[in-house]
């Protein structure tokens, strides 16, 4: 894992960037709250979950909740989806050739002949035309919703919190993306409602990148 992430910071010149939507309701009650996760369906992917979740635990812990013990169900209510998308993308790409050119010979001032040779051209690379270039881009996302089951009907907890991290690139390594696209989304938790941001994360360090 740590040669992966190794991996995807050397190929990230630019910061990892995230677009985050969020929408709330946010009580304020909910110190010391418990929370769980809503059953997941696709077996398949229980350890990966499993991982995600425990991302997700921990930024819920940092707001003063805490994970109501296995079998119960806590007053918040936590629904977790990750997924990714593929596509293709085909663009024209300018190309540019660096040309020589001859210069004779030629004599100075002080009779001194130079032979000819070829340079760079003194105007620089010229366009030669354009060639197309198709590479892969992945949108990776992650959607939390956080559900009060306090005063609401037996069976239909509330929303009180909404939000939705989305990384579009080059990177299909979703297990590395998704600890971003959790911290993306409680950073300044629970925020402004409605607000859409853009959060920046330190190719090299990781860190978050204060505006």
């Amino acid at each position: 894992m740590a040669l992966l992430l190794t991996a995807l910071l050397t190929a990230c010149a630019s910061p990892i960037t995230a677009r985050v939507t969020s929408f709330n309701q946010w009580p304020a009650d909910t110190a010391d709250s418990s929370f769980s996760f809503l059953s997941q369906v696709d077996n398949s992917r229980e350890l990966e979950l499993a991982s995600y979740e425990s991302q997700v635990q921990a930024e819920l812990e940092k707001q003063g909740l805490r994970r109501a013990p296995a079998g119960q169900t806590g007053r918040i209510q936590v629904d977790l989806k990750v997924g990714q998308n593929r596509e293709d993308k085909t663009w024209l790409q300018p190309v540019y050739q660096d040309n020589l050119v001859f210069m004779p010979p030629y004599r100075d001032a002080a009779g001194r002949i130079f032979p000819g040779a070829w340079v760079p051209d003194p105007f620089g690379p010229r366009y030669v035309g354009d060639r197309q270039v198709s590479q892969t881009l992945y949108t990776s996302s992650l959607r939390l919703r956080l559900l009060d089951s306090q005063a609401s009907p037996p069976g239909k907890p509330r929303t009180v919190f909404e939000s939705q991290a989305i990384y579009e690139g080059f990177s299909d390594e979703l297990p590395l993306l998704v600890p971003y696209l959790v911290r993306a989304v409680f950073d300044e938790f629970p925020g402004q409602n409605g607000q859409v941001r853009t959060v920046k994360f330190d190719p090299k360090t990781g860190a978050l990148i204060k505006k």
